[in-house]
């Protein structure tokens, strides 16, 4: 046994397992197996083209050599991105913890109370910095929450607005550069005109609905927009405010001046730079608006014996469920960073908080007056941390380069400052010195802080916020670690079992993987540092590039898409760039199988596309005459089909070649939605199966973790004809020859957790990555094997495999008064996350087990659906006394005197004996969603306040 070899590591059941599974299944070998369930005419004749496989040992030695490469600046670059000190407690217990980073989105609100818990504090956060009623629990990006702000305000449109199409949206010219780039993105195929300029001179015309501002300005300038506010209101004009969340602790907050949206990025809550993400961005509305609010919301509600409980709120809103209508996008989270930066939050409290944003404007104050006695003088008339300062920009950059600090070179003469929370007084006097020798003046040095305010008064927080005991209650490394660990307790990640839900991968995240993430060498550079700074990045991004075109068989990748929606966004624009660039631009019908994921309608609608469905056959798969038929029909106007593959019933449609060509031949093109690549790489592709672009989610396939529900990374693959249009950034030059205007804030998106997917395939190597995919096809139909006895199973291949995943129908239960949920409630007491429920079919279990499981604990999973199964068949319409429709059993219920249930307490709690060496209490009884509903709460406020 080579026990250097990371495959060994990632991949689960060990040789002598494989031996007895394929028995069970009914096979010889793996090939077999694998020769029954992947189509033939679509396999690889050749292993991928991949540099031999690096041990553990190996790739870290690798990555920290690699990471020299970057050098390490102080920076003062701003534009929404800022140094911080991530405290050690978050970083040891939150970000390095898998209890915390292995979790899945927390459907299964029942497992998921604490970090449910933990998205409140931040929406509470949120809600209170920014004076406005309602928070969601995050989006990817400050520049994405802009675009989300634009389209939530053009759809809460008056009803006069949108008879007479107001389409106009003002935009600052204060925006940041990066928000702006993504707006243009966003706001053409949904309608809207962009119209950029100084907000001192708008006109407030009938012909504008909404307009979004900068506070403080994008170099720094505090403009008090009260007046502003007026005006648009007079005129039915909606205001979004991108806002610097720490200048929020001392500014007036925009809620209080008339604000209808406020987003900004919390990457200064405690988030390393990670050049460029994740961070989890903010956004907050009035209730008004909640129907219509982007992402996801956390609120409060009761079990099922009235006790406080938390839960994902208006769930009715996402894409899953209202597919082209959706106002929610379930994609759009940051979850880890979210909680990091509210527990920041909790760390630090109100007062600490004040602390730090005061003690960073004294310090940005204190280098305006050093700096004036040099002769540098500055022009913001009142600024927070942002300085502008009048020099020549090419004299004080190789000064300022030399003594490894970035400032932001505006123009020739112009040089912008932005202070952080690591600024020292060491830095301050650097600062002095470099401006001095530019000037040829002699140094001098600072002691202290300066004490007065560069802050307007009249713009002067005086509200108070985060009043309630969480935020004041845990300023201790104690306290805090031990809130942490209080909360971790109440959710299951994959550290305590398998999670198998079915189109979501959760598979091992290694250790290896993870590590370079603290490196400081890895997490502490600006996105807009000179790339020449950042050559290790550079060279790691461009042969992560470089490895996904060979595993994807393209000719090109964008890393930019910071989630999997996102992806699927971007490889529309590419396609409809594309499309234009050769003048049809009246190509804009997509067609969508009826089996596709809810995200495509949902991203086809806002590429601006018209949504034509196909049908799906009895037996799951696509149905090839109705898709000649339109695609026939629709010939002039066809710009592409969106397709899963396999399927998103977890079979390889032996058609896919004829679908793919029916496609091409009526002048569309091919978008292939990579949610099911972990059953692809290294035996086909999507170039080989005819697609022209895909994206793929590095939170399955290529090991990020899911994070509680992000960080996601969803990056685009294309072939050569697209490689041009691949996404720019406005700042730091990426993209292709006629690059579409940006997808995500920063160049490479969420470059810092790609290390985790650079790390996956550099350690699996050619042959480790294709052993995954058949060991994760192996564990599917093992557990096929198993379970096909007790369970009808929805859909196989032609010759009765299933792909990597399979679905089981559950609806001939309700016989039984039993429903799909009831089980999986029930999976919660034999210690499992339930499978993905009721997708893509009603009803239904969809269970994708991936390779990183062993066969242990397949039986285990199995041996839980087969006990859960022989209480179905007990279970009866008219008793719905009985485990499953009382699933989940809490320590109180097994615990009180009073039992009161006509089963035992063993049968609730530990109805096999595996559970009772390891038993993971859920830590609520069954939510009610609707009852919730009803009531939204949103913060940390008490549940009384808002009841009916």
């Amino acid at each position: 046994m080579n026990t250097s070899q990371f495959a060994l590591r990632h991949i689960g059941p060990r040789e002598e397992e494989v031996s007895q599974m394929l028995e069970t299944i009914g096979v010889e070998s793996v090939d077999q197996l694998i020769y029954e369930t992947v189509p033939s005419d679509i396999l690889l004749k050749t292993p991928l083209n991949l540099p031999p496989a690096m041990s553990e040992f190996e790739y870290l030695d690798h990555i920290t050599e690699l990471g020299k490469q970057n050098k390490i600046f102080e920076s003062y670059l701003g534009l929404g991105y800022h140094q911080c000190v991530v405290p050690a407690v978050i970083q040891r217990n939150i970000f390095e913890n898998p209890g915390w980073y292995t979790a899945y989105t927390p459907y299964q609100a029942e497992i998921a109370q604490g970090r449910l818990e933990a998205i409140l504090n931040f929406q509470t956060v949120a809600i209170e910095l920014s004076g406005m009623e309602i928070a969601n629990a995050s989006l990817l990006d400050e520049a994405t929450a802009g675009a989300e702000a634009m389209a939530l305000l053009f759809d809460v449109r008056s009803r006069e607005q949108k008879k007479n199409n107001v389409c106009k949206l003002f935009v600052s010219e204060e925006i940041l550069p990066q928000t702006l780039s993504v707006l243009q993105t966003r706001a053409t195929p949904i309608g809207v005109e962009i119209v950029v300029g100084n907000h001192e001179t708008f006109d407030f015309s009938d012909e504008f609905y909404a307009a979004i501002l900068q506070y403080p300005g994008k170099h720094g300038q505090i403009f008090d927009y009260a007046d502003f506010c007026n005006k648009a209101k007079e005129k039915d004009i909606k205001v979004a405010v991108a806002a610097d969340i720490l200048s929020l602790v001392v500014l007036t907050p925009p809620g209080e001046w008339g604000a209808d949206v406020v987003f900004g990025t919390t990457q200064r809550f405690g988030i390393p730079l990670g050049y460029g993400g994740p961070h989890a961005a903010y956004f907050a509305t009035k209730e008004e608006y909640k129907r219509s609010m982007p992402g996801r919301i956390i609120g409060v509600t009761q079990d099922t014996n009235g006790n406080r409980a938390l839960r994902m709120a208006l769930q009715t809103r996402e894409q899953h469920i209202k597919r082209d209508k959706a106002t929610s996008n379930i994609c759009t989270a940051q979850v880890l960073l979210a909680v990091m930066a509210g527990m920041y939050a909790v760390y630090h409290g109100p007062k600490g908080l004040a602390f730090i944003a005061n003690r960073v404007h004294q310090s940005a104050v204190t280098i305006v007056n050093a700096l004036n006695k040099l002769g540098v003088y500055q022009t913001n008339d009142a600024y927070f941390d942002t300085i502008v300062v009048k020099a020549a920009a090419d004299v004080v950059r190789p000064i300022a380069e030399s003594k490894k600090c970035n400032f932001l070179y505006i123009d020739a003469q112009t040089i912008g400052i932005s202070v952080n929370e690591t600024t020292s007084i060491k830095s301050i006097n650097k600062i002095i010195s470099i401006f001095a020798e530019a000037v040829g003046k002699e140094a001098f040095e600072v002691s202290s802080l300066d004490s007065e305010s560069a802050l307007p008064q009249s713009l002067a927080r005086t509200s108070k916020f985060l009043t309630y005991d969480v935020f004041n209650s845990y300023h201790s490394e104690s306290a805090l670690m031990r809130y942490i660990k209080k909360l971790e307790r109440k959710d299951l990640a994959l550290n305590h079992s398998m999670i198998s839900l079915g189109s979501c991968t959760m598979k091992l995240n290694a250790a290896a993987e993870m590590l370079p993430l603290s490196m400081a060498k890895w997490n502490n550079i600006h996105p807009f540092a000179p790339v020449e700074q950042a050559q290790g990045y550079q060279t790691m991004l461009k042969r992560l590039e470089e490895q996904l075109n060979v595993v994807t068989g393209f000719a090109g990748t964008t890393l930019q898409p910071n989630s999997g929606a996102q992806g699927e966004y971007a490889g529309l624009m590419v396609i409809r760039a594309y499309h234009h660039s050769r003048g049809d631009f009246h190509r804009n019908v997509c067609l969508i199988p009826a089996s596709a994921h809810g995200t495509n309608p949902a991203s086809a609608a806002m590429a601006g596309m018209k949504i034509v469905v196909t049908k799906t056959m009895d037996n799951g798969n696509i149905d090839v005459a109705d898709l000649r038929e339109k695609a026939t029909q629709y010939k002039d106007e066809l710009s592409c089909l969106m397709v899963t593959y396999p399927s998103t019933h977890g079979v390889y449609e032996s058609a896919i070649r004829e679908i793919t060509g029916i496609i091409h031949e009526n002048g569309g093109q091919v978008y292939m939605d990579g949610a099911n690549m972990n059953a692809q790489v290294g035996l086909t592709n999507p170039a080989t199966i005819g697609a022209d672009v895909c994206h793929l989610n590095l939170h399955k396939t290529f090991a990020i973790p899911h994070g509680g529900g992000g960080p996601g990374v969803g990056p685009i693959c294309v072939a050569a004809h697209l490689v041009p249009f691949l996404p720019s950034n406005p700042v730091i030059e990426t993209g292709g020859s006629q690059a579409i205007t940006a997808i995500s804030a920063a160049p490479w998106g969420s470059a810092l957790v790609c290390l985790i997917s650079y790390g996956y395939i550099c350690m699996l190597g050619s042959e480790g990555l294709t052993e995954a995919t058949k060991i994760a096809i192996l564990n599917a139909n093992y557990m096929k094997a198993r379970l096909e006895a007790h369970y009808p199973i929805l859909y196989t291949g032609e010759r009765g495999r299933a792909a990597h995943e399979m679905i089981l129908d559950c609806r001939a239960f309700k016989a039984n008064g039993i429903e799909v949920t009831d089980i999986a409630k029930r999976l919660m007491d034999y210690g499992f996350h339930a499978p993905t429920v009721s997708f893509p079919v009603a009803g239904t279990l969809m269970i994708e087990p991936t390779e990183s499981e062993d066969q242990a604990e397949l039986d285990r999973f199995c041996d839980a659906m087969i006990a859960i199964r022989a209480e179905i068949a007990a279970s009866s319409a008219e008793e719905p006394n009985n485990p499953l429709k009382n699933a989940p059993h809490t320590l109180p219920m097994l615990t009180n005197d009073t039992w009161s249930f006509p089963y035992s307490r063993e049968t609730a709690a530990f109805p096999l004996p595996y559970v009772v060496e390891n038993k993971f209490w859920p830590s609520v009884r069954r939510v009610d969603d609707a009852y919730g509903d009803r009531n939204l709460v949103c913060s940390c406020a008490p549940i009384e306040a808002y009841m009916e």
